[in-house]
């Protein structure tokens, strides 16, 4: 099982990072290491001083899939779930600096929480789809699905042009404006529509 992430994939976000809007969709990978799930908690890593919070909603792939054309993307995936592509982010500044990529910035242990996945035939619009996050109860991020500059199935197009999905993979689709830093003792829960989807607590 591998996890491919999006960048900005949301206008809003781009432009609240000072980035430019991308062309195609800007590709980076976590180990799966980085999962974090079941409601752990997430526990500060001592490399870095700004962990921010990303939150995207998630597809996961159910079939392989190598150079998939548009007709037949939505057919590989089945569940969407909610979660969190935690970023240091004074490690990618650095890391942006000196032209390097980013994998320490965003690849770490645990850098990916999680939620339960959710069959997609469940949600009444996966193209609509609401998604907050609160932090310490008050709502720190939220976005919804409509405003992505590359759907759902232009991901799985672009993606299988390079790497070959396989059952299990989990594609995170970007996230909205509005990420935010993190400090010990923050509670973060991630809701899609009003469905609670989880939690984690920062140690």
């Amino acid at each position: 099982m591998k996890v491919i992430a999006i960048g900005r994939n949301y206008i809003d976000h781009a432009k609240e990072l000072n980035n430019p809007v991308p062309e195609n969709p800007i590709i980076f990978m976590k180990p799966d290491t980085a999962i974090l799930k079941d409601n752990k908690d997430f526990y500060y890593p001592e490399f870095s001083k700004n962990i921010q919070f990303e939150t995207e909603v998630v597809l996961r792939i159910c079939k392989e899939g190598k150079h998939v054309t548009k007709k037949f993307a939505s057919n590989y995936y089945d569940a969407i779930g909610l979660g969190i592509d935690f970023t240091a982010r004074d490690v990618q500044k650095e890391m942006k600096e000196k032209s390097l990529p980013w994998e320490l910035a965003k690849s770490f242990d645990h850098s990916a929480v999680i939620s339960p996945l959710i069959p997609k035939e469940e949600f009444e619009d996966i193209y609509a789809l609401d998604f907050s996050l609160k932090q310490n109860g008050a709502v720190a991020q939220q976005g919804n699905t409509k405003d992505v500059i590359f759907n759902y199935e232009d991901l799985i197009v672009f993606i299988s042009k390079y790497i070959t999905l396989r059952k299990g993979d989990l594609i995170y689709t970007g996230t909205p404006a509005g990420v935010g830093s993190v400090a010990i003792g923050d509670v973060l829960e991630g809701y899609i529509n009003e469905q609670h989807m989880f939690s984690c607590t920062i140690k």
